[in-house]
Order: structure tokens, then sequence, then C-alpha cells
């Protein structure tokens, strides 16, 4: 599918994808019948990862070096660069330290008391993710790029990994029969370096921007088809220079936030060598808009139907336990939608930012927004988390509470209601984070644990700082 490059706030592909799968033999329910009919019994065909990767060396011959690396607490890639003559090797794994999952947004390890990660950093198996080796933003012919995930020492997934942790709360989905479906939609900034011109600026609803974006946006686009990531629009947002990148829908959450943090990789790489730059902070314009990252989600059965599927006015009871969810235990996610002190000033109540939690019909001034769709495509948007955040972990936060819905069936306010405001500010966030059972249980208590020492420290170090704006007092 051609990438639309739309001006206005809002030209949404993925509301039109999914109007598009509502049609009478809807691709993705078709798709998603043949790949979960009688699950129980359904088993896909296995490809080692010797086999993938002498099927990528055959389609691109041309290969000398492949990046290697896992994604940490935070979505940022770290790894190391191989020559393609050890691509093979790597069915068998390679080792990088457990302490890459204890490192904060400057690299530094946290000291959380526990020697294994500071001190001791004992070293993990990591083996390939299969289906990630793509061709790389950077040189796609000579380079290529290669997603890992940790083990234990006894063979299980590593706890402290985002990634495992959505598994983990997806398996519980499955078990019960249920397939999350979700769309990403992820906005971003560019500018020129050092700084942007008036003549690169694409003021709001202008159609035609500057030659240097637009040839920016095209090799986005290109790139993004050659990794086959999912993207089926980019949007030209209501802030000068902001863009959003919606993705089509699927029931592979897993691969959608893979996709989501490549394409943060593969947009800083093209931006570079464009002689942009790109910034996916949740506020990185005191006077602009931020940036937000929202999910299209809805649940499907076995057979690939719909169970959100309804009119607007008689939303079926197992949608509206599940947002009943999300706002209960919206107070605590924030911990996780909201990561540091930049996404806190997102949260304000200015620009149709969510900052409620709240939810209504066709209503983006709420936290959950039930959009325009026919019957057959029903779902709900989450709009509260930032651009910043961690994918895995914004979709294991809303997932977990969609089960706590569905288990405790909260009640649902009405639509539009003025419910209770959210914390302000992320020690509150963190507090009711480590008071809440149900989502410790579900992301995992090691985790939970290391992340709040995680942003207990990060938080400090900030406050330690004294800022320019202080200096400029002159007091």
């Amino acid at each position: 599918m051609t990438t639309k490059i739309v001006r206005g706030r809002f030209r949404k592909p993925a509301a039109a994808a999914a109007e598009t799968l509502s049609s009478p033999e809807p691709a993705m329910f078709s798709m998603m019948f043949h790949s979960r009919l009688l699950a129980e019994n359904y088993a896909p065909p296995t490809v080692t990862f010797a086999q993938e990767a002498m099927t990528y060396l055959r389609e691109h011959p041309e290969t000398e070096f492949i990046d290697i690396y896992l994604y940490d607490c935070h979505g940022r890639p770290r790894g190391k660069k191989i020559g393609v003559e050890a691509l093979l090797s790597l069915e068998e794994g390679c080792y990088f330290p457990l302490s890459l999952y204890a490192t904060e947004i400057d690299g530094q390890i946290v000291q959380a008391g526990d020697d294994a990660l500071s001190a001791i950093e004992p070293d993990r198996l990591c083996l390939p993710v299969p289906g990630t080796l793509k061709p790389c933003a950077k040189d796609p012919k000579r380079y290529a790029q290669l997603q890992l995930s940790m083990r234990e020492q006894d063979g299980a997934p590593c706890p402290l990994e985002p990634r495992v942790i959505l598994q983990r709360v997806l398996n519980t989905f499955h078990q019960r029969g249920l397939y999350p479906v979700i769309a990403p939609e992820m906005e971003f900034y560019l500018s020129e370096t050092p700084e942007e011109t008036a003549a690169d600026a694409w003021p709001f609803f202008q159609i035609d921007g500057a030659p240097s974006v637009a040839a920016l946006l095209a090799d986005i686009e290109r790139h993004a088809g050659l990794q086959t990531r999912g993207l089926t629009g980019i949007v030209a947002e209501a802030g000068s220079g902001q863009y959003e990148l919606n993705f089509r829908h699927t029931d592979d959450p897993l691969a959608a936030c893979d996709n989501v943090l490549a394409m943060k990789r593969l947009i800083r790489q093209l931006a570079q060598a464009h002689h942009h730059s790109a910034t996916f902070m949740a506020k990185p314009h005191s006077d602009k808009a931020g940036s937000g990252m929202h999910f299209h989600i809805s649940l499907n059965n076995a057979r690939g139907e719909n169970l959100f599927a309804g009119p607007p006015e008689a939303l079926p009871e197992i949608m509206l336990h599940a947002m009943a969810g999300v706002l209960a235990l919206m107070p605590a996610s924030l911990a996780l939608i909201a990561p540091n002190v930049n996404a806190w000033r997102r949260l304000r109540p200015m620009l149709a930012t969510p900052r409620f939690s709240g939810w209504g019909h066709n209503n983006r001034a709420t936290a959950i927004r039930v959009p325009c769709s026919s019957p057959k495509a029903r779902r709900f948007e989450y709009r509260l988390a930032g651009a910043d955040a961690n994918p895995y972990l914004v979709v294991a936060t809303l997932l977990a509470a969609m089960l706590y819905g569905l288990d405790k069936a909260p009640g649902l306010p009405p639509a539009d209601a003025a419910p209770p405001p959210l914390p302000t500010n992320q020690p509150h966030a963190l507090m009711l984070f480590a008071l809440s059972p149900w989502l410790r249980e579900q992301l995992g208590d090691d985790f939970a644990r290391l992340w709040l020492t995680s942003k207990r420290e990060a938080l400090a170090r900030f406050e330690h700082e004294v800022t320019e704006a202080e200096k400029a007092w002159r007091l």
C-alpha cells in the first residue's frame, strides 16, 4: 500500500483501514480466521534461524554487516555490529549482560541493591527473534539488522525484558481464547539541523511541503516497505514539523511493537542522512503540541470475529468491562505510560491533550476514545501514552488493565463524565504503581521493583541538576 501524506489535524488511514476490514469478506478477519482456526490444532510451519538467514542472504547477497540488538526498558536498541560471516552462528545465540535491563536513559546502571545486576553483571544467552532479520536503513545493501531476546540461565525468557512481559500478558488472553488486535499511531517532530528553517516548516493544512521534507518522508516510506513495517500512512500533524505514523491493524501485538521501535530507529537514521533531526520526546517544544503514541484496540475470538462489534449506542459488555478496567488502573498505569519528567510536560490541559482519565465517543479530549467506525470495526483508542514510552510496556499495561476489567467488572462511568483526575506528577504515579498488586503481578514483581528503583533514581538525578532557567534568574 502506498503511504498517504496528508495535511490536516486528523486524516487517519488506520480508521479507514478498520472500515475496509468490515466489508463482507474482511481481509484482516479472514487472515485471522486462517491463522487462529481451531487454534489448539493449528501449528504454523517452523523455520529455523539458519533457514531464515540463508534466505535473507540469497535475497541480499551484498550484505557485509549486521546490527544485533535488544531493546532496553526505555525502548532503546543496545547491541553491536557483527560481520556477515558470524550471522549463521547466531542460531546458537550470543551473550549480553543482564544489566542491560537495569540501565537508565543515559546508560547508567541502576543501583538496585542487587549485586547480580549492578556489580556482577552476569551475561545471559540471547537468541534471534524470528522474522526480525531486515535491511538496515543506513545502508540496506550492505547492512542488516536483527533483534534478539534474552533468556534466563534455565532457558526461560528473561522476566525483565519488556517484550517478554508483553508476551506473558498476551498468553493470558490467548489461554482464554481472546486475541487482542491493535493498530499503533506515533507522533514525532522533524527539524533541519542545526535548527529548523522557515522554508522547511509545513504550516497547518498546507498540502505541499518543502522538497527536503518531502524527500525524507518518501525515503521513510520506501525503507518502511523494505522492512515490511506495516506502515499505512504518514500524517502531517498540528504542530509545524510534527508528523504521525499510522500502522496496520494486526492480531500480533508483539510484531506491532517491534515495528514501532524499528521505525523510530529507521526515522532517526534517515533524518540524519537528509540533514534533519527527529525527536520522539513527549514534549519537545514548550509552545507546540506534544507527541503521543496511540493504540486502537479490539478483541477477537479464535475465528477472527471482533468481540467489540456493535452500534455505538449499545457497546458490547466485554468492551465496556475492558474500558472500565483501563480507567480503573489508569492512575497507577501512568508510572509506565509517562516514564520521565518530560512525559509529564505533555500531560497538561492544552491542545486537546488527553489529560483526564475519561472516555467518550469521537472525543479527543478523553484518554479513551471510541472512534467513528462501522459496527464490525468497533474498537477504542487509547490516547494517553507519549511517543517516548516503551510500546511493549504500554501495551502490556493496557492489556493488564483490560484483564482487570474483565475479571473484576468495575463500573464504567458515563461517557464524557468527569472522573477523578490523574496524578499530576511522577512521584505520585510511582507510588500508585507500587501500591497496585494487580499491575505488579501482571507485569512481574521483579520488573516492578527494578522499574520503581530506576525511575526514582533518575528523578533524583534530574532534581539535583540546576537548570539553565534557574541560572538565568541571576538571584
